[in-house]
């Protein structure tokens, strides 16, 4: 079969295929270009999920008569100028968009207008592209004293075949709704509006830059309880630095949407962010449950490479061991600051579930008045016996103790609960942040009063992180026990996954697994945790070599230990139906006060629970 040279609108519409996957990213290439144009505000209208009609509207630096017949040919762009050799260096991108192939590729499969008033020009200007045919630049009327307005409509038209792998108007408006919240996120100083057929969806005020507007920013997106459950993160490494917020344990999801990495103002989808979420949260969160984080990266250009793909969605670093334990280590550095914090969502959900209310068809037999009525009653003949009816009422259901005196400032915790802080000056135990014991209900949950409020403590719950933190401490400070495998087990993989594995030889080491190489696709297992005790040798090995391939760490063994802490803690600590009492009631608050990360338990759950005084009040009816 002879080679043939494609025509030039074939070549545009191959490529076209590449950048303008869907309607939204179509919609991304034009707010990227409105953000490099300098825009404050940003307007998008899609009618039909985008495949009818789009409108981008900008207020940047728009763009002359001369710019608009240059802006949608192939690889024309502003973002990219020769140095003194005349090279173009594409290893320093400054810019969201570099590559000039949005406009032209959205031209040669739709219908495309662009109108412009560049600014300090009085002209407007505006240019017709339609499946590649290009139309004059003629004068135009342009709203705004500079700016462009970018018009797509009939979006594929002319490639019918695209058509049919588009999904319903209503998955493709949301598609839009998500890429205009994840550019929003990332420029906060910008004002972004979109109307979805017609229909007012989104409206982003611009805030100011900095913690505080991108928090105020994210909150507007993500849920206004993100902002009072948000850790905040700034860390550097190397030249590399790491800002955001990250949600409290308390304060996850059912699946990983809500979680956001941004390379030097870009959003980008990376496996890395997700293996590095994993091993942050692993002692935190059940694998089931997620977190919600809004992650920045700014870094030199030259150690991260934006163009792998045509839609530079994805990035690839030159360092990704460094971004990653970058990004773990700033997540733990800002949860263990935490320290007993619970998400603010675990009294609203308790509040929630508790109604007022009084029942029409009480459960104890009503009395019979007498023949006499109301006469009868006045003289005292008469009295309802309800407290009498009501088994249990005058039954002690809960122990309240005495306050003691303790110190001021909360102790390190101990194993056991039975030593209780000592004494040293008066103070009241109410200000302390959980407070004083009252009472335990059910010997499981502990009741305790704040100055302002009631704290309710599940008790196994609680000390089960009390004794998980202690024993990672132990392993941390000296080492993961080994146990010698009397034969050594070989397990075969697939050669490049041997070399990944015995790579990390060392990392592995201090986790309790000595592996060596045993030939090209084998690895030899000679030691193990003993805290696994029996285990399948060659599972693990295999999960810690998918482990590596996805998120180049050893999470398998990681987890498996923490697991088996989780489980030896379980067993150790207080147990629901243990009756305690105030001074090892008190003792387990002044624990929890003074260890990190015990607002949740090993899975994730809370500890306890806040009500403040003036929600039980509203609960009531008293305000």
């Amino acid at each position: 079969m002879p080679i043939r040279r494609l025509p030039p609108e074939t070549v545009n519409r191959i490529a076209a295929g590449e950048v303008v996957e869907r309607p939204a990213s179509a919609i991304k290439e034009l707010v990227e270009n409105a953000l490099d144009a300098g825009s404050r505000s940003i307007e998008v209208q899609a009618d039909g999920g985008g495949l009818t009609r789009i409108l981008v509207a900008d207020d940047g630096c728009g763009l002359s008569a001369d710019e608009l017949a240059l802006a949608i040919e192939r690889h024309a762009t502003s973002k990219l100028a020769p140095d003194d050799a005349g090279d173009y260096d594409l290893l320093h991108i400054h810019t969201l968009g570099f590559r000039g192939e949005a406009l032209p590729s959205i031209g040669s499969v739709a219908r495309l207008s662009i109108s412009s008033r560049a600014k300090g020009l009085a002209d407007a200007h505006a240019i017709l592209v339609e499946g590649g045919q290009v139309g004059a630049v003629a004068p135009s009327g342009f709203p705004g004293p500079h700016g462009a307005r970018v018009e797509v409509r009939d979006l594929f038209y002319a490639t019918p075949a695209r058509l049919k792998f588009m999904k319903s108007e209503r998955s493709e408006a949301l598609a839009i709704a998500d890429e205009i919240k994840r550019q929003a996120m990332a420029h906060e100083a910008v004002s972004f509006a979109l109307d979805l057929d017609g229909r007012r969806t989104l409206r982003l005020p611009a805030e100011s830059k900095g913690p505080d507007g991108r928090l105020a920013r994210l909150s507007s997106i993500m849920g206004r309880e993100f902002s009072d459950n948000a850790l905040e993160i700034d860390h550097e490494r190397e030249g590399v630095r790491l800002t955001g917020f990250a949600g409290l344990p308390t304060f996850n999801r059912g699946n990983s949407a809500h979680q956001y990495l941004f390379v030097n103002g870009r959003p980008v989808r990376d496996r890395l962010l997700q293996g590095a979420l994993r091993g942050a949260y692993a002692d935190f969160l059940a694998r089931d449950r997620h977190p919600l984080v809004a992650l920045y990266l700014d870094l030199d250009p030259s150690l991260v490479d934006v163009n792998v793909h045509p839609a530079k969605a994805e990035v690839r670093f030159r360092d990704p061991a460094l971004v990653r334990g970058l990004i773990v280590g700033g997540l733990r550095h800002a949860l263990a600051g935490a320290g007993h914090r619970a998400a603010t969502t675990v009294a609203s959900d308790t509040l929630s579930n508790l109604r007022p209310g009084w029942s029409p068809q009480p459960s104890y037999p009503p009395p019979q008045p007498s023949a006499q009525g109301f006469s009868a009653w006045q003289a005292g003949g008469w009295a309802p016996a309800i407290a009498a009816a009501i088994p249990g009422l005058t039954d002690v259901s809960a122990r309240a103790e005495p306050a003691p005196e303790w110190s001021p400032a909360p102790q390190a915790y101990a194993p056991g609960l039975n030593e209780a802080p000592t004494p040293s000056v008066v103070f009241d135990p109410v200000d302390f942040p959980l407070g004083a014991a009252r009472a335990q209900v059910h010997e499981t949950y502990i009741v305790a009063q704040t100055r302002d409020g009631v704290v309710i403590v599940d008790q196994h719950a609680a000390h089960e992180r009390l004794v998980y933190e202690q024993m990672k401490v132990q392993m941390d400070g000296g080492g993961v026990s080994r146990q010698v495998l009397l034969l050594p087990e070989v397990v075969e993989l697939d050669p490049a996954e041997a070399e990944r594995v015995v790579a990390r030889a060392d990392e592995l080491e201090a986790l309790g697994l000595v592996v060596e190489s045993f030939g090209p696709g084998a690895v030899l297992v000679r030691e193990t945790p003993a805290l696994l005790g029996e285990t399948d040798v060659s599972g693990l090995i295999r999960d810690i070599a998918d482990d590596l391939s996805e998120n180049g760490q050893a999470l398998a063994l990681k987890e498996r230990l923490a697991e088996v802490c989780g489980t030896m803690a379980c067993h150790g600590s207080v147990r629901a139906g243990r009756r305690l009492t105030a001074p090892e009631m008190n003792a387990l608050l002044r624990q929890m006060e003074a260890t990190p990360h015990s607002g949740q338990c090993n899975h994730g759950r809370p500890t306890y629970v806040e009500l403040k005084l003036a929600d039980i009040e509203r609960l009531f009816g008293r305000r």
